[in-house]
C-alpha cells in the first residue's frame, strides 16, 4: 500500500507494479494515473487509524509512505507497534524535515556544513535582527510548509513583509509558529536523496528541481514545476563527498542522539566553490525528483526498501541506467495562488509510449475522462542518452496534453544544453 495521492506516489505504484513480487498494490487515496495499475483507498494520508485498518483487512506485506505529513504525525512508530511492515522514518528521526529547528541545531551541534542563521519565535526580536543583517537573506518557517516556506528576501521591505506573513498573519498556519533567518548561500543547487537502513547510505541519481513558478526562476515559490536528473556539475565525486561528509555523519549524528534513522534521507544541496552545504533535509522520496529519478533505477524497488527494513542494505547492488531524465510538471492557471478544478484534460492518448505521465491533482470522471482536481495536475517525463534528447521528448509530448489554462514552464535543463 502506497500513501499520498500526488505524481510522487503514482511513480513509486508504477515502479513497484514492476516487480514481480508484487501482486497487488493499493493506494490512499490515490488519483486517476494510479486507479490504472492499482486499487484506490478512499483514505486520507492522516487518518492513521483508518490506514491501519485497511492495511490489516487487505493483508498488506508492505507500507510505503509517500508525503511528509504522516510522517510527523509518527505513521511509522504506529504501524511499528501494530506489527505492519511500514517504509519510513520515526516521527522522531522524521523532525529532521517537520522542525527546521531540529535539524539547524543537529547540524551545528555536529560541525555540519550549512548556513549559518538564528531561530526566532517573537515578531519583534525577528525583526530587530533581520536590520542588522545584509542581503539577501532566507527566512524559512519552522514546520511544514508544503516546499514553500523558504524565503529569499532581497530587501528590509521584502524580509519584513515576510516575517509578517509567516508569523503574524499565519500563511503557513502553526509552522511559522517560529522561523529560522539564515545568511543566503549563491551556488547551483541539487537534490542528493539516498536509501538509509540506519547504518549503510546508497544515494540515488541526483537531481534538480525548479521550485519558482515562472521561467527563469521568476514568480513565487511551488512545490516543485519539474526537473532534471543528472546535473553535470555535481559529478560522482562530488556525490562520494556528499555522501562522506554530510549524509554519512548526520545519521551518525542522530544515532548520538538515540535515533535510528531508516528510509529516504533527502539533503537539498548548495554547491558554493565545489564545496556542497545544507540547504534542507527532507525525510521522504522527494517530488518532482521521484517522477525524473525511479525511470532511471534499474534494480527492483522491492527488494531495495526490504532490505532496509530488515536492515540489510549492505548486501544490495543497486543500479541506475546509463541514461538522463528530464520531467516538466502541468499545474493549474493561478497555481500556487487560486486556480479552478475539475476541468477536463485532454489528450493524455495522444504522447509517445516511451514518454511517463505521472498523475497529480487529478480524478476519474464519466466515461473515462480525467479531470484535474488540483494545483499541479501532471509530471511528464521521459529519458533519453542524454538530456537534450531527454528533453526534447517531453517537450514535443508535453504540447500534445490540454486542459483549460495550463501552465508549465518551458526552461527545465535548459541551463544543461550547450
Amino acid at each position: 500500500m502506497v500513501i499520498g495521492n500526488g505524481a510522487r506516489e503514482h511513480a513509486l505504484v508504477w515502479k513497484i507494479s514492476q516487480s514481480p513480487k508484487v501482486d497487488k498494490i493499493f493506494t490512499a487515496p490515490g488519483n486517476a494515473g494510479t486507479a490504472q495499475i492499482s486499487e484506490n483507498l478512499t483514505i486520507s494520508p492522516t487518518d492513521l487509524e483508518g490506514l491501519a485498518k485497511a492495511a490489516k483487512t487487505n493483508r498488506i506485506n508492505l507500507v510505503i509512505v509517500g508525503p511528509e505529513v504522516p510522517l510527523s504525525l509518527g505513521i511509522a512508530d504506529y504501524f511499528k507497534r501494530l506489527g505492519i511492515p511500514i517504509f519510513g522514518p520515526s516521527k522522531r528521526a522524521a523532525q529532521l524535515e517537520t522542525s527546521k529547528t531540529f535539524a539547524k541545531e543537529l547540524m551545528e551541534k555536529y560541525k555540519l556544513p550549512c548556513a549559518k542563521g538564528r531561530t526566532f519565535s517573537s515578531y519583534p526580536e525577528a525583526r530587530k535582527y533581520v536590520q542588522s543583517q545584509q542581503f539577501p537573506i532566507v527566512i524559512k518557517a519552522d514546520g511544514l510548509a508544503g516546499g514553500k516556506g523558504s524565503i529569499m528576501a532581497e530587501s528590509w521591505q521584502e524580509a519584513t513583509r515576510a516575517l509578517s506573513d509567516i508569523m503574524e498573519a499565519k500563511i503557513f498556519g502553526s509552522a511559522g509558529d517560529s522561523v529560522i533567518i539564515e545568511e543566503y548561500l549563491k551556488g547551483l543547487e541539487v537534490s542528493l536523496i539516498a536509501f538509509t537502513d540506519g547504518k549503510t547510505i546508497v544515494p540515488m541519481m541526483p537531481s534538480c528541481d525548479y521550485k519558482r513558478a515562472r521561467d527563469k526562476d521568476t514568480g513565487p515559490n511551488t512545490g516543485g514545476m519539474g526537473g532534471y536528473s543528472p546535473p553535470s556539475f555535481f559529478p560522482s565525486q562530488l556525490v562520494e563527498k556528499s555522501v562522506s561528509t554530510i549524509l554519512m555523519p548526520t545519521i551518525k549524528a542522530l544515532s548520538n542522539q538515540g535515533i535510528t534513522y531508516k528510509g529516504i534521507l533527502y539533503a537539498g544541496l548548495i554547491i558554493a566553490n565545489g564545496k556542497p552545504k545544507i540547504l534542507e533535509f527532507n525525510a521522504r522520496f522527494g517530488d518532482p525528483e521521484t517522477q525524473i529519478t525511479l525511470p532511471l533505477l534499474r534494480t527492483d524497488l522491492i527488494d531495495i526498501l526490504l532490505a532496509i527494513i530488515q536492515d540489510d542494505l549492505d548486501h544490495i547492488d543497486v543500479e541506475w541506467y546509463n541514461s538522463a531524465s528530464v520531467g516538466v510538471v502541468m499545474t493549474s492557471g493561478g497555481y500556487p495562488q487560486k486556480y479552478k478544478s475539475g476541468l477536463p484534460i485532454e489528450g493524455l492518448d495522444k504522447v509517445d509510449k516511451d514518454i511517463l505521465v505521472f498523475h497529480a491533482g487529478t480524478k476519474s470522471g464519466n466515461s473515462g475522462k480525467t479531470y484535474t482536481n488540483g494545483g499541479r495536475v501532471l509530471t511528464v517525463a521521459g529519458t533519453g542518452d542524454n538530456l537534450t534528447e531527454a528533453r526534447a521528448k517531453v517537450y514535443r509530448n508535453i504540447s500534445r496534453i490540454s486542459f483549460q489554462d495550463h501552465h508549465y514552464r518551458r526552461d527545465i535543463a535548459l541551463r544543461e544544453i550547450k
